[in-house]
């Protein structure tokens, strides 16, 4: 018999998108499309447990175990570095982590330079490979008001559109990497119900093949 699948889905358009695919691949779970506040969803027939979570905390979930398997942006992979097994790059979900800043300027070359960020790892690391000195600015949202108000002179951030960033006239100067969505496995899950997740793995290929 087959053995139920614990399933981290993100909050937000991106895990319903996800669950879309999963129910199309016969991992349905009709409880999850009602209207309810709850938090877990479980469907025997199918044998899947889903929980909401907020993106940030999948790979957290997933790494301790509480869920084998989770999809989660590449930014929250790099940023986290969490120790969990990266099975498939979904394809969707697409953005980029780019260094924005005020229009017609650009990185000072001269002295340490002021990032703030949601991603102080990504970051970090990116101008550690460039031997750039950096002072990081921690901040949790709008971190587009940063170099308007003169707190940074550059962001770290996830960039969609663009849009944002021209209506506050703010370019990208430098890209850093291609951000999508990639399906995770704990790597104790991954040992005990490898059949049911390479499974679940085949099918996900073969339908973002077509």
């Amino acid at each position: 018999m087959s053995k139920m699948i614990n399933i981290a889905l993100p909050k937000g358009r991106l895990g319903e998108k996800v669950y879309n695919l999963f129910e199309k691949l016969g991992y349905g779970c009709p409880a999850i499309l009602e209207n309810s506040r709850k938090l877990v969803f479980e469907d025997e027939e199918n044998n899947v447990r889903y929980f909401w979570v907020k993106p940030s905390d999948v790979a957290i979930y997933v790494e301790t175990g509480v869920a084998d398997v989770g999809v989660v942006g590449k930014d929250i992979l790099l940023e986290q570095n969490p120790d969990v097994y990266e099975l498939l790059d979904l394809g969707f979900g697409k953005c980029r982590m780019a260094i924005a800043g005020k229009k017609g300027e650009h990185l000072p070359t001269d002295r340490t330079v002021k990032v703030a960020t949601k991603f102080p790892n990504i970051a970090k690391k990116y101008f550690a490979s460039k031997s750039r000195e950096i002072d990081i600015i921690k901040l949790n949202g709008s971190i587009e008001l940063a170099p308007i108000l003169g707190m940074s002179d550059v962001i770290v951030d996830i960039v969609e559109t663009g849009t944002t960033l021209k209506e506050n006239d703010l370019d990208v100067y430098e890209d850093i990497v291609n951000i999508s969505a990639r399906f995770i496995a704990n790597k104790t899950g991954f040992r005990f119900k490898t059949q049911e997740i390479e499974l679940m793995k085949s099918k996900i290929e073969k339908e973002i093949a077509k």
